[in-house]
C-alpha cells in the first residue's frame, strides 16, 4: 500500500511538472506552416492547405472595387482605373506563381487579424518570398500601419518599384 501510494504521489508531482509544457504547446502558436495553395482570393489573401486564409503579412493591394482604401494610392496620384486594374493583374500574379504550389509560411509578432485570416511571409518553393515579388512588380504597397520584421526591406523594394515606374507606379 505503501508503493501505491508513493507512485501515485510521484504521478501527481510528474503530471505539475510536466503542466506547464502542455500548457505552452496549448496556447502557442506555430512560428513556421505549410500546405498547398488551394484558391487565391485576391492579391493579398490566399487559402493554404490546413492552415485556412492567409493573409500576406506587410502588403496592400487595391481591391476590385473602390474602397476608402484607395485614398492612400489616389495621395499617390494613381487613378481609380489603374487600381481596378492592378487588382485584377495582382490575383493573376498569385494564380500564376502560387496556385497549386506547397508554400512555406512564416509569421511575425502577430498570428492572426480581426478577420481570423493568418497573417504570413508566404515562401514559393523557389525560395522567393511571394509579399516582396508583388511589391518589386508594382502590385502591391508597404502596409504602413503595423510594425512587421522585414518592413525596412519591403519599403525599399516598394521604393526600388516607383523608382522605375514598374506596375501601378508607372508614369500615367
Amino acid at each position: 500500500m505503501a508503493g501505491f501510494r508513493l507512485l501515485s504521489r510521484l504521478a501527481i508531482v510528474f503530471a505539475f511538472l510536466l503542466l506547464p509544457v502542455f500548457q505552452q504547446t496549448a496556447t502557442a502558436e506555430p512560428a513556421e506552416l505549410a500546405g498547398k495553395v488551394i484558391r487565391i482570393y485576391d492579391g493579398d489573401t490566399i487559402e493554404v492547405e490546413s492552415v485556412g486564409k492567409v493573409r500576406l503579412i506587410g502588403i496592400d493591394v487595391p481591391e476590385f472595387k473602390a474602397s476608402q482604401r484607395d485614398r492612400f494610392y489616389q495621395r499617390q496620384n494613381i487613378s481609380p482605373d489603374t487600381l481596378r486594374r492592378t487588382a485584377r493583374r495582382a490575383r493573376m500574379f498569385n494564380i500564376d506563381h502560387a496556385r497549386g504550389e506547397r508554400v512555406r509560411l512564416s509569421l511575425d509578432h502577430q498570428f492572426r487579424d480581426r478577420y481570423d485570416r493568418v497573417l504570413a511571409y508566404v515562401h514559393l518553393p523557389d525560395g522567393q518570398l511571394l509579399n516582396r515579388l508583388l511589391l518589386e512588380a508594382g502590385l502591391a504597397s508597404v502596409y504602413r500601419r503595423f510594425k512587421f520584421r522585414l518592413k525596412d526591406d519591403f519599403l525599399n523594394a516598394e521604393a526600388e518599384a516607383r523608382r522605375h515606374g514598374v506596375g501601378m507606379w508607372q508614369k500615367q
